[in-house]
């Protein structure tokens, strides 16, 4: 019965994983196609790889997207990463939790409110004018509860004895910091960076909002096209895309994988001394 179940369960992700897969195939298997067309394909090309890389106005805009992912990446990294220090050293547990509950909002509240909140804030509250600024500040706030949701289990994993060791030892505030807690946390910090990345990367429905005055994004250019008809330089585009977030997600991957090692082998080390 349990054989069964398991054989089962799956066939069920198999055929998850082709219906979720089965279209981004298609679309890089036409990138290549001659015909300029997704209705036959009749040989392979790399026309549409040139065409793409011969558009400027398209390689402005994914300029543009880089260097967005990039500053609010990087930002929400510095923040989030002293915000979560923050929550692990608050005083009293309710007001933990209570920062905590506030941050996990903001990972479930939708695109398309926080969008729209976006641009009440930077049109009536605060007169900033649409464009690179406002893009940058809407990914940094909205990237900045991810880093700190993979930062935190790494401060709960740290050895509490070595910051009183510190203490014992006249060590200052700031060489606790730099010196004990943040070596212990870098690879949720780099973890952090790499998730903040990938979300900014391929936001729409914030960005959608926010930007203005000639700038645009990737998926903000993507969007005005298809409403004319997909071409297959953006077959092209989005196949160079899928690659890069392959390539994050499995340096993620390793990253969190030779974590688990170092943890493991910290444990039977433990074990071993033990004995």
């Amino acid at each position: 019965m349990t054989k069964g179940k398991f054989k089962w369960s799956n066939l069920y992700i198999i055929a998850v994983f082709i219906i979720l897969y089965l279209p981004i195939g298609y679309l890089i298997a036409y990138s290549f196609n001659s015909a300029g067309n997704m209705s036959e394909f009749t040989g392979f090309t790399l026309e549409h790889y040139q065409t793409l890389f011969a558009d400027q106005r398209l390689l402005s805009f994914i300029m543009n997207t880089f260097i967005i992912a990039l500053l609010s990446a990087t930002i929400a990294t510095a923040i989030g990463t002293f915000g979560a220090i923050a929550i692990y050293y608050a005083r009293l547990n309710s007001q933990r939790q209570f920062l905590l509950n506030t941050n996990n909002v903001l990972m479930v509240t939708p695109d398309v409110m926080m969008g729209a909140s976006f641009l009440i804030l930077f049109s009536s509250i605060l007169p900033l004018r649409l464009g690179f600024w406002s893009v940058l500040l809407a990914h940094v706030a909205f990237s900045i509860p991810i880093v700190v949701l993979m930062i935190l289990p790494r401060l709960y994993e740290m050895n509490p004895n070595m910051i009183t060791a510190a203490q014992d030892l006249g060590a200052t505030h700031w060489q606790i910091l730099s010196r004990v807690v943040i070596p212990s946390i870098v690879r949720g910090i780099v973890s952090g960076f790499f998730m903040a990345f990938t979300y900014s990367l391929d936001d729409f429905a914030v960005t959608f909002f926010v930007t203005g005055n000639g700038f645009s994004t990737v998926s903000i250019e993507v969007y005005s096209r298809a409403r004319t008809g997909i071409s297959l330089e953006i077959n092209a585009l989005s196949t160079l895309m899928f690659v890069l977030a392959l390539a994050l997600v499995f340096g993620y991957y390793q990253i969190q994988t030779s974590d688990q090692r170092r943890i493991r082998k910290q444990a039977n080390k433990k074990v071993g001394g033990l004995r």
